[in-house]
C-alpha cells in the first residue's frame, strides 16, 4: 500500500505537526463544497509501524506470559511506557505539554481503559491459553467492529463495506473452530473477542471526546490510566501471590522490554497520532498486516501449528478487512 488514500474527513489535520489542533468528530463524508483531503506520508509512515511493530507484539506477549502474570506485567508494560513518554514530551515541549482540562483528562482516561485494559489486557490473559498466531487473526476483525459501531452511532458505511463485516463474521467463525473442536481453549478464543470489540470502542470513542490536542499527551494519560488499572486487577487477581522475579526466564524480561519501548512508546503512540490525524477506520487497517506478521514468527519461533481453521479463516477475515478498506479509501 504505496499510494496515497483519500481522507474522508474534512476536519483532520491536513500535514502531521507535533502537536495538531484540537480534533473534531470524524466523519466519513467530506461536506459539500469541502475537497477531499489526502492521506499525508507522515500517516503511511504512522501505519507502517503500527503494521509490523504491533504485529510482533503477539508473539512478544506469548512469551512474556511464559514466566510473568498478565495483567501484572501488561501494566508494568503501560506505566513504564507512559511515565518514559511523559518524560520525553516534557524534555522537548515542556511541562506546559502535559497539562490538560479535568473533561480531557477523563476522555483519556476512559479511552485507555478500553484500548489497555480491555483490549490489550484480554489479549495477553488470552495468550496464556491460546496461540499467538490464532489471538492476532481474532484480533484482526477490529475494522469489522468499528463500522457496526460507526452504524450504531449515525453514520453510514456503504455496501460494500457491510459485505466485508458479513465476510469478517464469516472468518471468525472458521477461526473459532479450534476452540468448539477441543483444540485450544474456547475461553481464549471468547477473551480475544471481547478484547477486539473493547479496542474498536475506544478508537471510535478517541474521535468523539474532547481529547487533549496533543496526541502524545493523550497517549500519556491512556497508558498510565490503563495500565494502573492493569496493575490493580492483577493484584485483585492475586497474581502476585508466590511471583518470584528470580524465576522469570531472561526471555521473558527482553520480551517485556521489547514490548515497553517499541509495542508501547512506539507504536502505540503512532496509533493514538493516527486517530487524531486519520479517519479512525483507516487508523484499524494495522488489523490485515499484522495477523500476517504474527502467524508467521509464531510458526518461526515458537513452532505453533499452522492448521486449517487459522488459514482459512484468516484469509477470510483478511479479505473482509481488505473490502473495507478499499471502501475507505475510495471515500
Amino acid at each position: 500500500m504505496t499510494s496515497p488514500a483519500v481522507d474522508p474527513a474534512p476536519d483532520a489535520p491536513e500535514t502531521a505537526p507535533t502537536a495538531p489542533t484540537t480534533p473534531r468528530p470524524v466523519t466519513e463524508k467530506p461536506s459539500t463544497g469541502v475537497p477531499a483531503r489526502r492521506i499525508t506520508g507522515a500517516v503511511w509512515a504512522a501505519l507502517g509501524i503500527v503494521y509490523v511493530v504491533w504485529g510482533s507484539t503477539y508473539l512478544g506477549i506469548r512469551i512474556v506470559v511464559e514466566t510473568l502474570p498478565p495483567f501484572l506485567s501488561g501494566g508494568a508494560r503501560f506505566v513504564t511506557a507512559g511515565l518514559l513518554l511523559a518524560a520525553i514530551v516534557a524534555w522537548r515541549q515542556g511541562p506546559a505539554a502535559l497539562k490538560v482540562t479535568r473533561r480531557e483528562l477523563a476522555s483519556a482516561a476512559l479511552v485507555g481503559l478500553l484500548l489497555i485494559l480491555g483490549g490489550n489486557g484480554l489479549v495477553v490473559l488470552a495468550e496464556t491459553s491460546i496461540p499467538s498466531g490464532l489471538a492476532a487473526l481474532l484480533v484482526a476483525a477490529v475494522p469489522v467492529w468499528v463500522v457496526l459501531l460507526r452504524t450504531a452511532s449515525g453514520d453510514r458505511p456503504g455496501p460494500a463495506a457491510f459485505g466485508g463485516v458479513l465476510l469478517g463474521f464469516a472468518g471468525l467463525a472458521v477461526l473459532t473452530v479450534p476452540g468448539l473442536s477441543g483444540d485450544v481453549k474456547i475461553g481464549g478464543v471468547l477473551l480475544v473477542l471481547v478484547a477486539a470489540l473493547l479496542w474498536s470502542l475506544g478508537s471510535v470513542s478517541s474521535a468523539r471526546l474532547p481529547m487533549p490536542a496533543n496526541p502524545f499527551t493523550a497517549s500519556v494519560y491512556e497508558m498510565l490510566a490503563g495500565g494502573l488499572a492493569a496493575l490493580t486487577l492483577g493484584l485483585v487477581r492475586g497474581e502476585h501471590h508466590g511471583l518470584d522475579l528470580g524465576a522469570v526466564s531472561g526471555r521473558s524480561w527482553t520480551a517485556l522490554a521489547y514490548l515497553v519501548v517499541f509495542g508501547s512508546l512506539v507504536a502505540f503512540t503512532a496509533y493514538a497520532w493516527l486517530l487524531q490525524t486519520a479517519p479512525v477506520s483507516l487508523a484499524a487497517t494495522y488489523a490485515y498486516v499484522n495477523p500476517v506478521v504474527a502467524v508467521l514468527l509464531g510458526a518461526l519461533v515458537l513452532n505453533e501449528a499452522l492448521t486449517w481453521p487459522i488459514l482459512l479463516g484468516g484469509a477470510i477475515v483478511v479479505g473482509g478487512v481488505c473490502l473495507i478498506v478499499s471502501t475507505e479509501r475510495r471515500g
